[in-house]
């Protein structure tokens, strides 16, 4: 589920602080950019939070923030879902089968084979 949030930015010595008024919190980012990515996974945090009390994620307003002078009023863009998916931290058992000589080479020189399958994984699909 994707929404946009309005957000406003206030300029700091050290880049922007940024409000969600929808929600109550705040996060900062170092440019307008980051502070925006910021703001995005901060909403996402707030918001699986409270899926996760059984509370509903408050919808977004519509219209922009009133910004005092010198702010900035903008949306930030929210995929719960894919937040979800990248914050999730629980484990699955997988099975897997590889050749006999493999696994007694990897045995035999302590491989760690739940860390070595993550790694290739995320080194194939390009997960961070």
């Amino acid at each position: 589920m994707k929404l946009a949030y309005p957000i406003v930015l206030t300029p700091d010595p050290s880049g922007y602080v940024v409000f969600v008024p929808d929600l109550n919190i705040n996060t900062e980012g170092r440019n307008i950019a980051e502070a925006i990515d910021m703001a995005a996974d901060a909403i996402g945090l707030c918001g699986i939070s409270l899926q996760d009390l059984g509370r509903e994620i408050p919808a977004p307003s519509t219209a922009p923030p009133p910004c005092a002078e010198g702010e900035i009023a903008a949306f930030a863009l929210v995929d719960f879902d894919a937040c979800r998916r990248a914050h999730e931290q629980r484990s699955v058992r997988k099975s897997v089968t590889i050749p006999a000589y493999l696994n007694e080479l990897a045995e035999a020189a302590h491989i760690n084979f739940s860390q070595i399958l993550q790694e290739g994984l995320k080194q194939r699909l390009d997960v961070p």
